[in-house]
């Protein structure tokens, strides 16, 4: 068996997908009961609310009462985390107040984007939300979106602070994940499905997957199987993932938008998604079907 690690959310967190009804307002029932199939399925947390869960196109009002339907639907059986990243600290700041008190257990950050704040403004901006509410903090570390890295000196000062616990990495950068594991105690989630093994093996925490919108069981079984020992089964279920994970998330189409389209497909809430963003074409819905046809089968 491994060494327990820390896991201030758990283990197996789904970046939920927000339901929306064919009208495209927030389907508050829907997302009751995708949330209480993630949680059935394996699923120790939900980020809610994050850019899987259309965050830059949702109010404020439908992230705090997203906040609050799912956890009547969840209770205590799974933790909530709430995304507020945004590009302006004072925003942020509100909306992680709001998330506490709609009942969410912590809070996931991404960096400011489109700005590109030098690394002290990085780190300013992340103490400054973390000084302003109560709850724990998870990093979101995504240069490939944001345009802007937290770079691992700046990630080892920051967790310095009490309440900046946890990163979602996707900086696709072991060796400088591992060198923050090494001066931290900072709990490490992978945010590439592809790289749920890799990062859990060198000592990470977990992962939070878009995928497990619709394989929940499929991923918790990677970390199940390497924490029971099984090195090789752990390989081979991350494996049977990758068909699937590869048309989700390297299609050239976001994954909020592929994880709908399969979800619509196999009858479970989450409608259209929101403009900017377009519906994924038939074909590539069929493409997305067939293989979580073969991974289910598997």
């Amino acid at each position: 068996m491994t060494t327990p690690r820390p896991a201030p959310f758990g283990r197996a967190l789904c970046a939920m997908i927000t339901p929306f009804t064919a009208e495209g307002a927030l389907d508050l029932d829907g997302a009751q009961r995708l949330a209480d199939r993630l949680v059935a399925g394996g699923c120790d947390g939900l980020v809610l609310s994050g850019t899987t869960g259309e965050s830059p196109t949702t109010s404020d009002t439908e992230k705090a009462e997203l906040v609050r339907v799912v956890r009547e639907a969840v209770g205590d059986r799974a933790h909530i985390v709430a995304g507020v990243g945004t590009a302006d600290t004072r925003h942020t700041v509100e909306l992680a107040l709001a998330a506490e008190k709609a009942g969410a257990d912590g809070l996931l950050a991404v960096t400011p984007y489109y700005s590109r704040p030098p690394q002290d403004a990085v780190e300013a901006h992340f103490r400054e939300l973390a000084d302003a509410c109560g709850l724990p903090l998870a990093l979101y570390d995504i240069p490939g979106r944001t345009g802007t890295r937290i770079e691992p000196e700046t990630m080892i000062r920051l967790a310095e602070h009490p309440r900046i616990v946890a990163v979602k990495d996707c900086a696709y950068d072991l060796l400088g994940t591992q060198k923050v594991l090494a001066r931290t105690g900072m709990a490490y989630y992978t945010g590439c499905d592809e790289y749920v093994l890799a990062l859990y093996a060198i000592g990470g925490t977990g992962y939070i997957s878009t995928v497990a919108n619709v394989t929940p069981r499929h991923f918790r079984a990677i970390i199940d199987a390497f924490d029971a020992g099984d090195t090789a089964e752990a390989a081979r279920r991350q494996r049977l993932t990758i068909p699937l994970t590869e048309l989700m998330m390297g299609s050239g189409l976001p994954g909020t938008v592929t994880a709908k389209a399969l979800l619509g497909r196999l009858g479970l809430p989450a409608g259209p998604v929101r403009a900017p963003l377009r519906p994924a074409g038939r074909e590539v819905s069929d493409g997305l079907l067939a293989a979580y046809e073969v991974l289910v089968a598997a």
